[in-house]
């Protein structure tokens, strides 16, 4: 007999909200009724803001998934996992396929497999941000007047929205075309207790796209109508709603919408005094430091907001920066770290700023300070290798990985505004233009395809940041890793957009547990990828 699944497995998560307060009201911990959703704000109002915590604690955790898993993985660190996971799968985040490199399974595909830990903890870290945005909603009513719960109500809309958006590009190929197929199961306030009992199938496309717009049309409602100022930037603001949506219309092909929302969200952001970096003069060289540690930063317009006494910081290694961070003390120590593209590392022109977010050929860059530079000798590192990402405060081989971690930058409106304007017969070649000669490379000069001039603009600017996997969906690229400098000649691979390996496969203690699911909703496995000649 079938049991339930989607949210008896997050109660393992759950356990993780002792900070935040009891979160349940069931004795099995797991939903609100419909009479207790009229009672909470009366009786308990911190309950609600326990509740919006939670989701944002759901972000940034140490193994969560290990009860479920029933094994320790150092790689289990919440959303930083997806990141880290996708960007892997790609071509533009290369690295060693070696005994410190825990994102192995995802070099080589691998986790791919639906009895794989990586497809386990893919589905209950975007299910775990889920449930708890459903529980903050199913709390508060939607036509609520008060502006603190309106601003309440929109970070449980916000969040829902962002991890349904994640997961309709990881279990099905892109919008445009594929509407009607098979998604994942879609769960919200309304059906959230029938989903506990009785399963939830996998709804469509169209379906979970709708819900998204919807539920990010109605956070914008109220963060509009709220004027609540967030206290840091783990929340939702308006302008980050506005990105949300941005990013949502532009994986659907509503260019114009895209155009328009991000330029919306270049607006709001600034009302915040936010703005992209800009390279600054040192020693006649442009440069920008390296950089994104913290979320203090002038164009971080929302992030993951870690503290020095978090578990994942304290682990000393089970954190993002230990896998990423060339200069922070971790794994990346020993696996040798990540490395750009190679090709597209060339194709960078030498004005542009962003070059030296990488070592070149010769293990030099012009951003780094002796010190910084006389480390990444020191610990061998090879050509490309990133120190786009600083340690700590600055502080070289620092143990304490207690890095912010960025999931939206405004420097993406601008490249959202610049593609959508173009796709919709606009003037998206002047955006571009601007935004890429002030504040990166004064020489710039695009090609004639904007796309493809935007494409290799987020490739360069939000490298290593978790959004490429969702650009190479969307624009139909597949993986073509012939010339990008991977190092194991086993991990060349060269997969086709129409490849089903590119789907995650939905967990087979999913299929067994989900009462609404059977075999035959699997998706259709993918072929196993080969290695091809380097010769690109």
């Amino acid at each position: 007999m079938k049991t339930k699944y989607i949210f008896a497995s997050l109660l393992v998560a759950s356990l993780t909200f002792a900070g935040c307060e009891d979160m349940d009201t069931l004795p099995e911990g797991s939903t609100v009724t419909s009479s207790q959703k009229e009672e909470i704000g009366q009786q308990d109002p911190t309950k609600i803001a326990a509740r919006v915590n939670a989701i944002f604690a759901q972000f940034n955790q140490y193994m969560p998934n290990a009860g479920a898993l029933n094994a320790e993985r150092h790689n289990d660190i919440g959303y930083p996992s997806v990141m880290l996971f996708t960007d892997t799968n790609g071509n533009d985040v290369v690295s060693d396929n070696n005994g410190y490199n825990w994102a192995g399974s995802d070099l080589d595909y691998t986790d791919r497999s639906q009895t794989s830990l990586e497809c386990q903890m893919v589905w209950n870290d975007m299910y775990s941000i889920v449930y708890a945005s459903n529980n903050v909603i199913s709390g508060i009513d939607p036509k609520v007047e008060d502006p603190t719960e309106q601003y309440y109500l929109a970070q449980g809309l916000g969040a829902r929205a962002f991890a349904y958006w994640v997961m309709a590009q990881l279990y099905q190929f892109n919008y445009k075309g594929n509407e009607t197929k098979p998604c994942v199961p879609l769960i919200t306030e309304k059906n959230m207790e029938e989903a506990a009992t009785k399963g939830c199938p996998r709804a469509t496309v169209q379906d979970v796209y709708t819900q998204i717009t919807t539920d990010l049309a109605s956070a914008i409602d109220l963060l509009t109508k709220s004027k609540v100022k967030r206290t840091d930037k783990r929340y939702i603001s308006l302008a980050v709603a506005y990105g949300l949506s941005a990013r949502v219309n532009l994986t659907m092909h509503e260019y114009g919408a895209a155009a328009t929302a991000a330029d919306n969200a270049i607006k709001a952001a600034a009302t915040e005094g936010l703005a992209p970096s800009k390279y600054t003069e040192k020693d006649n060289q442009k440069i920008l430091a390296p950089a994104f540690w913290s979320s203090d930063e002038q164009n971080w317009m929302w992030g993951i907001i870690v503290s020095e006494t978090d578990r994942v910081v304290t682990s000393g290694i089970v954190n993002w920066p230990s896998h990423m961070g060339s200069m922070s003390y971790g794994y990346a120590n020993y696996s040798g770290g990540r490395q750009i593209n190679k090709e597209l590392y060339e194709a960078i022109p030498n004005s542009d700023a962003r070059k030296g977010w990488w070592l070149g050929a010769d293990l030099k860059s012009n951003n780094l300070t002796e010190d910084q530079q006389a480390m990444m000798t020191d610990y061998g590192y090879g050509a490309y290798t990133q120190v786009k990402f600083a340690p700590y405060k600055n502080e070289l081989e620092t143990s304490v990985n207690a890095n912010d971690i960025p999931l939206m930058r405004i420097e993406e409106m601008y490249l959202i505004k610049a593609e959508g304007e173009a796709m919709s017969g606009q003037d998206g070649k002047t955006t571009l233009v601007n935004f890429v000669k002030n504040y990166r490379d004064p020489s710039y000069s695009p090609g004639t395809d904007i796309q493809e001039e935007v494409f290799k603009q987020r490739r360069i600017e939000l490298w290593g940041e978790g959004l490429n996997w969702f650009d190479l969906m969307r624009l139909n690229k597949g993986v073509d890793r012939r010339g990008a400098g991977y190092p194991n000649s086993e991990m060349i691979f060269k997969i086709e957009s129409t490849d089903n390996v590119l789907l995650w496969p939905i967990p087979e203690v999913e299929l067994q547990s989900n009462q609404a699911l059977s075999e035959a909703d699997q998706n259709t496995p993918g072929n196993t990828p080969k290695p091809v000649a380097d010769n690109k």
